[in-house]
């Protein structure tokens, strides 16, 4: 009886982590830099902003919190990936997807991961964001969230 390799959640991607819980986003980054990422990490919109314009590298993912004080993820989102083309978006939330897309703050179809997360699933949805072509509306089965 053969096993199914297991999927990799190594990467070489660089990622920028915006979550305002200090825990969380230390958790975060401490597993994905652990995967091989090269993470950029800030505390809320703005100061993801000001990294974001004074890093001259690709910025392949952004993984940010939904509900920020101030700017929210869905704003910062889409700010960043008028500057950077091709930016992949991972949503991550206390709240469910089904109540934040009810509450208006994102679409339906997005890829989203709710918290609290384990850091294998975290590092799968990565992965899975970054590997996936042009997002297909359905959800994307066993990964944790939906793709655009």
């Amino acid at each position: 009886m053969e096993t199914a390799e297991p999927i990799s959640t190594a990467g070489s991607e660089t990622l920028l982590v915006v979550e305002d819980e200090p825990l969380v986003r230390s958790l975060a980054v401490r597993a994905l830099v652990g995967q091989g990422y090269r993470v950029l990490q800030a505390s809320d919109a703005p100061a993801a902003l000001a990294l974001s314009r004074g890093y001259d590298g690709e910025i392949n993912l952004l993984i940010t919190d939904v509900v920020m004080p101030g700017m929210n993820g869905k704003e910062l989102a889409d700010l960043l990936a008028a500057e950077r083309p091709g930016l992949r978006v991972l949503y991550v939330s206390g709240y469910t997807d089904h109540a934040v897309v009810r509450h208006g703050v994102l679409e339906e179809g997005i890829a989203f991961l709710s918290k609290p997360f384990d850091l294998r699933e975290l590092g799968r949805t990565v992965r899975e964001v970054l590997d996936s072509g042009r997002f297909a509306p359905e959800a994307v089965p066993g990964t944790g969230f939906s793709a655009r």
